[in-house]
């Protein structure tokens, strides 16, 4: 029997993103990642008018309560993105990394990158695409004026 609806392997992760992160229409996300442009028009079909890519948005100024990495990225092009979205995100951000499903033995060295940028890993759950994982960061602003 047909499905009348299938879901991409795409549409997928960007649900998945989005229900990690508890992305809504009402917040401004900002993308980075090979597959930045794609994911900012999935989240754009899907209501989300805050949303941006880092080499769209302008001004870098902390701004973005969500962040997602997307694409077939390596470790070095995640960690890449981490650094590059980290002047757009609050104090109190939300994270959602897309790992390929070639790079999840390197899953620990990203969660130390996003440990060192002050994050602490929330949640993360294997899809069709790799594994996606979820991270918020609390009391940021807190930890720069300490530092």
């Amino acid at each position: 029997m047909l499905q009348p609806y299938s879901v991409s392997n795409r549409e997928q992760v960007v649900d998945t993103m989005i229900g990690l992160t508890r992305l809504t229409s009402l917040h401004r996300a900002i993308v980075a990642g090979s597959g930045s442009m794609e994911f900012y028009l999935a989240l754009r079909r899907r209501g989300s008018r805050g949303a941006a890519t880092a080499a769209t948005c302008r001004i870098p100024k902390g701004q973005h309560p969500v962040g997602l990495i997307a694409g077939n990225n390596s470790l070095q092009a995640i960690e890449a993105a981490l650094v590059e979205l980290s002047p757009f995100l609050g104090t109190s951000a939300t994270v959602a990394v897309l790992i390929d499903s070639r790079e999840i033995g390197a899953g620990l060295r990203i969660r130390g990158k996003l440990e060192q940028m002050g994050f602490r890993i929330e949640a993360g759950v294997r899809c069709q695409q790799g594994f996606v994982l979820s991270a918020v960061r609390h009391g940021f602003g807190q930890m720069e004026k300490a530092a």
